[in-house]
């Protein structure tokens, strides 16, 4: 995994982390993972195309 993948996901992850007590119940919590790192997957491309990597 090249390091401009590995910085995005991990700051997509730490924010989870933060926000996760607070998004309710275990099921909740792993939905919204869920979606999340499926918009990440698709977010990254467009990123790395406008940052110029």
């Amino acid at each position: 995994m090249d390091p401009v993948a590995l910085i995005f996901y991990a700051a997509v992850c730490a924010c989870l982390g933060l926000a996760g007590p607070r998004l309710g119940a275990p099921w909740m919590r792993f939905g919204i993972g869920a979606v999340v790192g499926i918009v990440a997957a698709g977010l990254l491309p467009v990123l790395r195309a406008t940052a110029g990597f």
